[in-house]
């Protein structure tokens, strides 16, 4: 029998991917938003496609702030891309 692959939807593109091949946003149970990139931290989790592409359309829709239920700066979505950008470029 075969394994069943874990789904999840893009926030950005809101596009069905298997879970590996995304990026996990995530709020801490302190309320600290960051990149995980294992899908093993604690807290509430929401995912995108690992491209710059899906954050800023996540960004524009205001996606982080409807998954999350809370304010997201625009100091947090510039962190975060520059987080996405490093760990593109092999950092």
């Amino acid at each position: 029998m075969q394994k069943k692959i874990p789904m999840r939807q893009c926030i950005g593109c809101r596009e069905m991917k298997p879970k590996k091949e995304l990026v996990r946003v995530v709020r801490s149970p302190e309320g600290a938003l960051s990149l995980d990139f294992r899908g093993k931290a604690p807290g509430r989790g929401a995912y995108l496609c690992p491209n710059t592409e899906c954050l800023k359309r996540a960004r524009k829709g205001r996606a982080l702030e409807r998954a999350f239920d809370c304010a997201v700066t625009p100091e947090i979505y510039d962190a975060l891309e520059r987080a996405m950008e490093d760990e593109h470029n092999g950092g």
